[in-house]
């Protein structure tokens, strides 16, 4: 049913048709919850693989939908608890040992995702990497469960459907989706990289001004 090479990542697609195949669209939303968790496991197939195997009538279109948006719920539960675990206090504690970072970087991003967090959980939802990550400050903030809730599922039954029935309708041809978000992915891994240079070296420049500025103090 792919079109992948016999790689690592062939074998976890096929494992995922195995398991639609051994109890229909459940295996769907195991294999998405599990996505959330390990983000090398590209939904990006998973999810064409469920609309395929519903337009070919192992299980309905809207089970299909159902199930691979339970599992993006599930699993972005999973890492809120995470992140509501280790809490803002730990967090801090955490950044306060770490080179480069400071405990005021840990109050911006808190008070930023204050402001903020609601937009970013929606909208993260549909960029790759970020899918899963976004849960994380989710639940070191604390945003009522409900409301976390209910916009993982807004923007995972969005992402959900674009790819489900992209498999639905046009079948063998998913391919060509897929492709389009190759490129998404792309940009959102070189976009991370750069404003973490940037971040890198902002900081180092920062934290040698200060440095000359104490070795210049005649006190």
């Amino acid at each position: 049913m792919t079109a992948l090479d016999g790689s690592w990542l062939t074998a976890l697609v096929d494992g995922v048709v195995s398991l639609m195949d051994l109890i229909g669209a459940p295996g769907a939303g195991i294999a998405i919850a599990l996505e959330n968790l390990f983000p090398p496991l590209p939904s990006e197939m998973i999810l064409p693989m469920a609309g395929l195997a519903a337009a070919r009538g192992s299980f309905t279109l809207f089970e299909a939908l159902f199930w691979t948006t339970a599992g993006s719920v599930v699993g972005a539960f999973a890492l809120y608890g995470l992140g509501a675990v280790l809490g803002i206090e730990r967090l801090r504690r955490l950044v306060d040992r770490m080179p480069l970072l400071k405990v005021e970087d840990v109050d911006r991003t808190v008070l930023w995702f204050s402001r903020h967090g609601g937009k970013a959980v929606f909208f993260g939802r549909m960029l790759p990497i970020f899918r899963s990550l976004i849960s994380i400050p989710a639940g070191v903030v604390r945003m009522p469960m409900w409301r976390f809730g209910l916009l993982t599922f807004g923007g995972s039954l969005v992402w959900n459907a674009v790819f489900v029935l992209s498999g639905y309708f046009l079948g063998a041809q998913w391919h060509i989706v897929e492709e389009y978000a190759g490129i998404l992915q792309y940009v959102v891994i070189a976009a991370a990289g750069a404003a973490l240079v940037w971040f890198t070296v902002a900081r180092v420049r920062q934290l040698r001004g200060r440095g000359r500025a104490v070795d210049s103090d005649p006190a």
